[in-house]
């Protein structure tokens, strides 16, 4: 059997098994850096009365940290493998969410949140589609889909397991409790779904070279450019309000409520993200995006403008949680629909990297506008700005050429 044949056995035998080990990473990389970001937030509030200021900065030099090491996650893939960057910085994560729910002082939050950078950056969403770009091509929308489940299950497991957990013993309980959970399942699902990659095979073919597709050349294209702007600004409203969410709600629904609301946008992300995941490769892909960013705007203002009934509340959080999963989604599949092949992997880290750089000036923004103003309504007027703005691009980019 050639090398060519042997890739595809492979790829029909540990295609689905890879979407469950990268499913899983999206687990613990959405468990403790993002949905744990709002709890952490609240909790470290409570405890050390820090400002939301404060906390939300120390979120902000997470993120940029990240962005740097998110661009520079497709090489360690190519020289590392998938199975060692992801249990790698699975465990990395794990740790630096123990230090920051540990944290006393100020410099341990923002020494905690570096090394939980360093985690997020290589088990999160450019790992992930760059891993399951070695495995599908045809079917590659559904794949990431799927495989971006994981980062809605984590907002309706992980993060109500943490609130529920820290309530009933302390936040470093709770972190070393889902930590050990998460890790014993992820570690045996990525050895094995990760068990060698089909291109890795194609590779010996002798295929015959392509043209570089570089960093410089996907900054020069317009449509790498509105791809990147409605990725950048779609999640400063995201992550800012994501991060944000279990203060706004908790004055008004308690932290159990809080909780629940979370785990409801988070089920709504995956419902949302499945169903679309089915047709996604066959849809105008921008078009959906700017829908589905105008309808977070309308979930956030929703709960703008009746914060004080529970049923809004809720039906906004759902909402907005509708398409927190196909944003993550959308941005990698137009890169697939509208770029070389071979540049997959150099377009989707960049635009990762740009987004991320972005929106993590969003928590700490969102942070020192509620402080200025004394409440949250200026601070979700923003989000639906950045939403709004993000729709735009998305669309302009349709007529956009190179």
């Amino acid at each position: 059997m050639t090398a060519l044949s042997d890739s595809i056995e492979l790829g029909r035998r540990f295609a689905w098994p890879a979407v469950l080990a990268c499913f899983c990473s999206a687990v613990v990389a959405w468990g403790f850096g993002f949905y744990g970001q709002s709890v952490f937030l609240a909790a470290l509030q409570a405890s050390q009365g820090w400002s939301t200021s404060l906390i939300a900065s120390a979120t902000t030099t997470y993120y940029l940290a990240g962005a740097v090491l998110i661009a520079l996650t497709p090489d360690l893939i190519e020289r590392c493998g998938p199975r060692a960057v992801i249990i790698g910085g699975a465990l990395v994560l794990a740790a630096g969410a123990l230090a920051l729910s540990r944290a006393t002082a100020p410099w341990q939050l923002y020494a905690a949140n570096l090394v939980m950078a360093a985690g997020w950056a290589t088990t999160s969403s450019t790992t992930i589609t760059n891993t399951l770009a070695q495995w599908f091509d045809r079917r590659r929308g559904l794949a990431i889909s799927l495989a971006l489940n994981g980062a809605s299950a984590a907002g309706f497991t992980v993060a109500p397991a943490l609130v529920h957990l820290a309530q009933r013993y302390d936040l470093p309980t709770a972190v070393e409790i889902v930590a050990a959970g998460l890790l014993a399942i992820l570690i045996p699902t990525v050895l094995f779904g990760l068990g060698g990659a089909p291109s890795q095979a194609g590779r010996a073919t002798g295929a015959r070279p392509v043209p570089a597709f570089g960093r410089h050349a996907a900054l020069a294209s317009p449509r790498f450019r509105t791809v990147a702007a409605f990725y950048a600004l779609a999640l400063v409203a995201q992550v800012g309000f994501i991060v944000h969410m279990v203060a706004f709600l908790t004055p008004r629904l308690g932290a159990t409520g809080a909780a629940s609301a979370v785990a409801a946008a988070s089920l709504a992300a995956m419902l949302g993200r499945i169903a679309f995941g089915f047709v996604i490769d066959r849809m105008n892909q921008r078009r959906a995006a700017a829908l589905s960013v105008a309808s977070q705007a309308v979930g956030i203002a929703a709960m703008l403008l009746w914060p004080d009934a529970p049923a809004v509340l809720y039906g906004g959080a759902i909402l907005f949680g509708l398409s927190v999963g196909n944003v993550i989604t959308f941005p990698a599949l137009i890169v697939q629909r509208e770029f070389p092949a071979h540049a997959f992997g150099t377009v989707v880290g960049l635009a990762n990297a740009i987004a991320q750089f972005t929106f993590a000036f969003a928590p700490a923004l969102l942070g020192v506008v509620h402080d200025l103003a004394g409440g949250y309504a200026p601070a979700l007027a923003l989000c639906i700005a950045a939403q709004l703005a993000a729709a735009a691009f998305v669309l302009r980019g349709s007529a956009a050429r190179g």
